[in-house]
């Protein structure tokens, strides 16, 4: 097999320039395309709960060591509340509350609930295709979970910090990202397609080629 310097290589690359830069320009129209026309827009909203206690003891020793108590007990309970924040009592009573039209399956998918690391924080993001029923079904999700564990637990101690608001932009778009992510591929796409003509370029160009 004939072997290629990097001068040559440049040579080739260089001498097909405009197939080049034609190749990456179609794969980044049709980024744009796809982004535009194909990528069904979701808006995503969050609300923040932190587990804190509401003990009302008047002394400070007292309230110190509720406080402990009730912080040592949270750290144990936050898994199990992420299992709460999506149970099925918890959905079908948020479908209910606000009259949705949709299984419980398919909110439970729309729904992601994160520990902030090394904290108390619980943060309860919901995805929709419309930005509204997305921070409304946010906002009561954190509701209906607080009255479920006070429920189960009988302890007030779920607080909402932040309540989820409408987002205006798209959660699952990025034009920016998706444009250069396509024009990568037409990157690679042209680099291939050089390459392959070169390697069937069967036509004599130098003297060495005789």
């Amino acid at each position: 097999m004939e072997e290629i310097d990097l001068k040559e290589l440049l040579s080739l690359f260089w001498s097909k320039k405009t197939q080049i830069i034609l190749i990456i320009l179609i794969f980044m129209l049709i980024g744009v395309i796809y982004t535009v026309g194909f990528v069904t827009p979701k808006y995503t909203s969050s609300t923040t709960l932190v587990l804190a206690t509401s003990g009302s003891e008047n002394t400070q020793d007292a309230t110190n060591s509720i406080t402990a108590t009730d912080v040592n007990l949270n750290s144990k309970l936050i898994s199990t509340y992420r299992e709460i924040a999506t149970s099925d009592k918890v959905v079908r009573k948020v479908i209910n509350n606000l009259g949705l039209d949709i299984s419980d399956q398919a909110l439970k998918n729309s729904i992601t609930v994160k520990v902030v690391s090394d904290s108390e924080v619980i943060k309860i993001s919901v995805t929709n295709g419309d930005s509204e029923i997305a921070a409304s079904i946010a906002n009561e999700l954190a509701n209906v979970f607080s009255e479920q564990v006070k429920e189960i637990y009988n302890i007030d101690n779920v607080h909402v910090v932040d309540t989820a608001e409408k987002s205006d932009l798209p959660s699952n778009v990025n034009h920016t990202k998706d444009i250069m992510i396509f024009a990568l591929i037409g990157i690679v796409i042209s680099v291939i397609y050089v390459l392959l003509d070169n390697m069937l370029d069967t036509t004599v160009k130098t003297t060495e080629d005789i």
